[in-house]
């Protein structure tokens, strides 16, 4: 039994060793389409938790937003991933913080949930028409925007379009 653990673990440590090699080993460069769409898409994460943590600022820990601005940062943490492995630069959020968000908030909650149906329509958008068709060619970086593009329509636009319902 212990040599049939202790080989288990060595098969485990092989694996888990491949599996770090992997996630830090540079990729191929990126195309200039890819890489401008994963600038875009980062862009348009960074634009959309600006803009939530202005409504946070504004009106308190309103829900969706407080729920919601979490996604956009792992959204974003995805996409630095993926920059970072392509040797990409990642640029840091300008907008948090800005005169600019400050200046988008509405004048009530309800308003602000109506704006997050129109960002989070998009953001499915841009992602499905513009971004994937940019990154084909590139199976991990398709899988990322899929993904994100999925969170988009399938819980942000019907939690926003609630919020827009009861207010």
């Amino acid at each position: 039994m212990k040599r049939s653990l202790s080989v288990l673990s060595l098969c485990a440590a092989s694996l888990l060793s491949g599996v770090f090699y992997t996630a830090t080993a540079h990729a191929a460069p990126l195309d200039l389409k890819a890489e401008q769409a994963l600038i875009r898409a980062l862009e348009d994460e960074y634009n959309a938790e600006a803009f939530y943590d202005a409504v946070i600022a504004k009106f308190g820990a309103v829900r969706p937003f407080v729920n919601i601005i979490e996604a956009e940062r792992k959204h974003a943490a995805a996409l630095t991933d993926l920059m970072q492995r392509y040797g990409v630069d990642v640029p840091a959020n300008a907008g948090l913080g800005s005169a600019s968000a400050k200046a988008a908030v509405p004048a009530t909650p309800a308003e602000a949930c109506r704006m997050g149906v129109a960002a989070e329509i998009a953001n499915r958008d841009l992602y499905a028409k513009e971004l994937m068709p940019a990154a084909a060619g590139y199976p991990d970086i398709l899988r990322v925007f899929d993904a994100l593009r999925a969170a988009s329509e399938n819980n942000h636009l019907p939690a926003f379009e609630r919020c827009a319902a009861r207010n």
